[in-house]
């Protein structure tokens, strides 16, 4: 092997890209393999707070970026039944002028073809469809990718970033720690043309109520809102993003809250639902020359808007100690699982407290809650809970 490794990546979503940007700019030879038939992210939308857009603008995606996401001016909290509404943070021009970087909103599959083009800008066959992942085997000096009806393939290091149903990580370490949180996720996308003027606004905003929210922002310049509503319900364990619901289903599910909950979930082009999983951050994920990346080791609920932003830091973070160490491949990757474990563990478990701070009980009684509220989301708490996620920069902390 030459000093200059060349590297495998298991799964084209946006951590996989990520990473394959990052090693692929500064020469490090690169080639992914994707199960799907095509490329095309499945999902609606997420945000991308300064951690993950100061990334992706060292990468030389800044200005194009911006051109495909929508920049919300703050975000905010609104009592589920009421309204009531509390400023949470300013953002826009706060967000750069506190963190250096914007705090963006994007339709994934926007994100997903930017990162697209720009890995094959840097190397037109780097990646590969049609390639499902088996598992994996390595020895001294290679690793080796198995895929369903494919020749394996050879190489260097691999990086497991197939997503929380992993076929490298249950490869490597087994059947993963996992339990039903009791949540069920609605989702889906709302045409901004369908709903009333100035129902929205041009915030992202976050209902709040006893055992469920409900979270929503625009994307794709204010043409489309996302809508995201979590509660706590048992009937639906089924983890996958493609299960279509109905409107009935998804109304019945938030009786009594707003008329505003309502008009939105009433415009949903098509509802999908999913069951949210709980797992205890993984002690160790790397073994070897291989190592794993984004939901493959650090899945969570989706209560802090961090997961896929997590995906878009490994990745930066691995490249770089790939291009560190050379040929030490081993010390590379154990390098990176040792600056990124306790960050994406303490999300997990930011995620996990905001999932209980978000549907506690006190928020069914207006007085009551409006006092929770005005103590939970104080600015100093808020400050704690979101100052080390925003500040914190992939690309120069000490590899």
């Amino acid at each position: 092997m030459s000093n200059t490794p060349h590297v495998l990546i298991a799964g084209a979503g946006i951590g996989g890209l990520t990473a394959a940007l990052a090693m692929l700019k500064v020469g490090i030879d690169v080639d992914i393999y994707e199960q799907a038939p095509q490329l095309g992210e499945i999902g609606a939308g997420f945000q991308m707070s300064a951690n993950g857009t100061r990334v992706l603008s060292y990468l030389g995606l800044g200005e194009a970026m911006e051109k495909i996401a929508w920049q919300p001016s703050g975000k905010e909290i609104r009592i589920w039944n009421t309204g009531q509404t509390w400023k949470l943070f300013d953002l826009g021009a706060e967000s750069v002028e506190r963190y250096g970087f914007p705090y963006l909103m994007f339709h994934r599959a926007d994100l997903h073809q930017l990162l697209v083009d720009a890995v094959r800008a840097e190397k037109s066959d780097a990646i590969h469809l049609n390639a499902f992942c088996t598992g994996c085997s390595q020895g001294d000096t290679e690793v080796t990718l198995h895929l369903k009806d494919n020749d394996d393939i050879s190489g260097d290091v691999l990086i497991g970033a197939d997503g929380a149903h992993s076929n490298i990580r249950q490869t490597l370490f087994g059947e993963e720690d996992k339990s039903f949180s009791g949540l069920l996720a609605w989702r889906g996308i709302i045409d901004a043309n369908d709903l009333p003027e100035g129902l929205v606004r041009p915030v992202g905003t976050n209902w709040v109520g006893p055992g469920g929210h409900i979270v929503h922002y625009f994307v794709r310049h204010g043409a489309l809102l996302n809508f995201v509503g979590i509660l706590e319900k048992d009937t639906w364990t089924v983890e996958s993003w493609a299960a279509r619901g109905t409107t009935e289903e998804c109304l019945a599910d938030f009786e009594g809250w707003h008329d505003t909950v309502h008009t939105m979930i009433k415009n949903i082009h098509i509802p999908y639902k999913w069951a949210l999983m709980r797992r205890e951050p993984m002690e160790r994920w790397t073994e070897g020359r291989i190592t794993l990346l984004g939901d493959a080791c650090h899945a969570m609920v989706p209560m802090l808007a961090q997961g896929a932003v997590m995906a878009i830091e490994d990745g930066m973070v691995l490249a770089r100690c790939v291009e560190k160490f050379g040929a030490n491949v081993e010390a590379g990757l154990k390098r990176y699982e040792e600056l990124r474990l306790e960050r994406t563990a303490r999300t997990i478990r930011g995620s996990n407290e905001n999932a209980d701070r978000f549907h506690n009980s006190r928020l069914g009684d207006p007085v009551v809650a409006q006092k929770y509220v005005d103590t939970e989301w104080q600015p100093d708490k808020v400050r704690e809970r979101y100052d080390w996620l925003f500040t914190y920069d992939a690309t120069s902390i000490e590899v």
